[in-house]
């Protein structure tokens, strides 16, 4: 089927895409940074504190998503609650600032996007109006959407740590639909890999949600996504009229 028949009947207008785990492989950047963040502090085999570092950083992102902190405040955080529990010794001397900006520059310049997700997104710039809507610092994902090369086919980004809101708060989600120009909310697709953020904001929003899981093992929790896919290929078909 060409392109053009495949996205003859919209079912789905204007697409907003999650970033981190969605479109790019966002533990493959978490795992390079974290090496290189601590490998240059003078911290050896960094790969042993990775699982201790996911456990303090999800904790505080879910106080993000909960509304009791801003994204801003995971930058340094994270690493003030992670020094102590390096093991390090008296002799030496880590500072969480110097660790946290050296991590946030290497999420920025490492990691790549999932296969296939560059050229998905371009098939649906054509025909759809693209939002990226990401909770995260804005230096991170700024760096991000320019290597990457995604900037050409959004019309709005809009990244929690800049405007002072987070997703699933529908406040996120009123934003960047108007600076997309207010379209339908019936005519608008959230897809996004977090239950708790992307699903749950976009149900909360008054739009459709596409869950991508790749595993296609997890269970939703009531209300479920509208759609759910287990491959970003998968998402030109929702989009159409005929899914």
């Amino acid at each position: 089927m060409s392109k053009g028949a495949l996205f003859e009947g919209l079912r789905y207008s204007t697409v907003l895409l999650d970033l981190d785990h969605t479109l790019l492989d966002s533990n493959q950047s978490e795992r390079l940074a974290f090496a290189k963040a601590l490998g240059a502090s003078g911290i050896s085999d960094p790969d042993r504190h990775l699982e201790t570092y996911q456990s303090i950083n999800r904790r505080l992102w879910a106080g993000v998503e909960a509304g009791e902190l801003l994204p801003d405040d995971v930058k340094v955080r994270r690493f003030s609650e992670l020094v102590p529990l390096l093991g390090l010794s008296s002799s030496q001397s880590v500072d969480p600032v110097e660790l946290a900006e050296q991590y946030a520059h290497g999420l920025g310049s490492e990691g790549d996007l999932f296969p296939g997700a560059l050229e998905v997104v371009s098939a649906l710039a054509e025909h759809c109006t693209l939002g990226l809507l990401t909770n995260g610092l804005s230096a991170v994902q700024r760096a991000r959407v320019d290597r990457l090369g995604l900037e050409p086919y959004v019309d709005a980004v809009v990244i929690s740590a800049e405007v002072g809101l987070a997703k699933p708060d529908p406040a996120i989600f009123e934003l960047i639909l108007e600076q997309l120009g207010q379209p339908d909310k019936e005519s608008v697709l959230m897809v996004g890999d977090s239950l708790s953020s992307d699903i749950e904001g976009g149900h909360r929003a008054g739009i459709a949600t596409c869950w991508y899981e790749p595993t296609g093992a997890g269970t939703a929790p009531e209300p479920g996504p509208t759609h759910r896919i287990a491959s970003l290929d998968e998402l030109l078909g929702v989009v159409t009229s005929s899914s």
